[in-house]
């Protein structure tokens, strides 16, 4: 008789705790402490040959893209699209920048607006895709588009 209530007040009183934790971690989590978003460092990819060196993202809805050529051949045609829509908070819009033909090695500088993006504020966090238009320079030169995604917070 003795073991079985050792037992259960053993039972007992770790089970309260456990609650307690799990309690504690759920209100956390409720309240965005434990948002995994606040967490995630900001980055930039388009794609292989492309680099963003810089980026920003204002909550007046302005956005500014620092982009290296690394193809190896000038482009032309260029044209980077700014899409929100689903990904930034209350995010509807597109934004479009098309800078002159970029040389090889050649850095595009893309500022646009996006009045959508203004419904948040400093601080929120941003999620972008960017869309990049190209063409090689020279005859019978194909058009191509590199896509990638832009993730930060708002300034």
């Amino acid at each position: 008789m003795r073991k079985g209530q050792a037992a259960m007040e053993f039972l007992m009183t770790y089970g309260w705790a456990i609650l307690v934790v799990l309690v504690a971690i759920g209100a956390l989590a409720y309240f965005g402490v434990l948002s995994p978003a606040r967490f995630l460092p900001s980055s930039c990819t388009i794609g292989p040959g492309f680099a963003c060196e810089d980026f920003q993202v204002l909550a007046a809805g302005t956005w500014t893209i620092n982009v290296r050529n690394g193809m190896g051949k000038a482009l032309t045609g260029v044209d980077l699209d700014f899409d929100t829509v689903g990904l930034a908070p209350g995010g509807t819009g597109v934004g479009s920048c098309t800078p002159a033909a970029v040389p090889d090695g050649g850095l595009t500088v893309c500022t646009g607006g996006v009045g959508s993006i203004s419904v948040g504020t400093a601080g929120d966090k941003v999620k972008a895709t960017i869309n990049f238009d190209y063409s090689e320079t020279g005859t019978g030169a194909l058009a191509h588009t590199k896509t990638g995604l832009l993730t930060t917070t708002m300034e």
